[in-house]
């Protein structure tokens, strides 16, 4: 088979990582589990420079959290003998969770992380070992950034193809800040984002409780909040939104067409207390105008439904130029659900798994056979 492609699917869970693969998005085979009863909250894959590298956050009850790699598309892992991640000791700080993974698109070597305490961290050597990034360490607005309902942490890191300077983070709950300098200085870029549960001023300079951001075509950017979706233009600097037409402005997570300006998918939760798809009815909402309009996918999708999709539980692949984009959900009873028509029907490809806290997908090199 050298020489052709395919597509897989990571699963990272409360207990362990699965991972699904097929030659045609269609038929689907599962392994796994990989680090049975320990969580998995982060994974990337890394198709730079024609890898087929996974890399997963791993947080094991006995050890502590690492990064596990594997070079052969999800097959087999090491770890280094160092602690991939580890906050240095001046800082007098304990690592809790590693809680994205972000390949970087504009160096073949650059990996970032955001972790738990809220933190980021760089490697340069393609994820096998990171230092902490101290800009947005040491910024003055750290101390009073508290932790979200799932913890204080970066779980959001965007970086755009071609701009190798700019750099954008989310997290919970501080909000958005952007750096222009390769991570060197930030700034908060919060303008038209509401946070209603502070009750001195609901558009502050930071403290807004951002769930995910997703990045889309030519500087435009998504954010779904707690209460609340966006929509930036300009790379960060303001958001408006883009709520109405929704069934709820509730949700963890937010996905951005690849290829598309103005395609992007939510996935709506029906309120913060309740935290159930709206009327029992597991979906997805998607525009095609950058939010000025929506209309539900959920062909495929179970009624009667009582989880929800967790902020990283949802993805696209890129495709192929010549195909539509592959849209994913993984769901917290364990199911996860693959569209090959950018959401306009969907076909469970696993099920009764933990919880899951994370999926990614992208079509990688197929491994040599006799």
């Amino acid at each position: 088979m050298s020489g052709s492609t395919e597509s897989i699917v990571a699963i990272g869970t409360r207990k362990g990582l699965w991972i699904a693969r097929s030659d045609d998005r269609r038929t689907w085979s599962v392994e796994g589990p990989h680090f049975l009863m320990s969580e998995v909250a982060s994974v990337a894959i890394d198709t730079r420079a024609g890898r087929s590298t996974v890399l997963a956050g791993v947080k094991s009850w006995h050890w502590g959290p690492t990064v596990q790699t594997s070079d052969d598309g999800g097959r087999t892992f090491t770890e280094s003998a160092d602690r991939a991640v580890a906050f240095p000791s001046d800082t007098e700080t304990a690592l809790e969770r590693i809680w994205q993974l972000t390949p970087d698109p504009n160096d073949d070597d650059v990996v970032w992380a955001g972790v738990e305490p809220h933190a980021l961290f760089r490697s340069a050597d393609g994820g096998r070992h990171y230092d902490l990034v101290r800009g947005l360490w040491n910024h003055p607005h750290r101390p009073r950034w508290e932790p979200g309902f799932g913890g204080g942490a970066v779980h959001t890191i965007v970086a755009e193809p071609g701009h190798p300077e700019a750099l954008l983070v989310a997290m919970s709950a501080g909000g958005v800040y952007r750096s222009s300098d390769s991570g060197a200085s930030w700034s908060a870029s919060n303008p038209g984002i509401r946070a209603y549960f502070l009750p001195d001023d609901e558009y502050p300079e930071f403290g807004q409780c951002v769930h995910k951001v997703a990045r889309g075509v030519d500087g435009e950017l998504f954010a779904q909040n707690h209460k609340g979706v966006y929509r930036s233009g300009d790379r960060g600097q303001s958001w408006q939104s883009i709520a109405d037409g929704l069934p709820t402005d509730f949700g963890f997570t937010i996905l951005a067409h690849p290829r598309r300006p103005g395609v992007v998918w939510n996935v709506p939760v029906a309120d913060d207390g309740e935290r159930i798809p709206p009327d029992a009815h597991l979906q997805v909402q998607r525009s095609d105008d950058s939010g000025r309009s929506w209309r539900m996918q959920a062909d495929g999708l179970p009624t009667d439904s009582f989880t929800c999709v967790l902020r990283d539980a949802a993805c696209t692949d890129a495709g192929d130029d010549d195909e539509p984009v592959g849209v994913y959900l993984g769901t917290r009873n364990g199911d996860v659900f693959a569209s090959v028509d950018e959401g306009e029907s969907f076909e469970r490809i696993v099920t009764q798994l933990p919880d899951v806290l994370v999926v990614r997908a992208a079509r990688v090199p197929c491994r040599e056979t006799a």
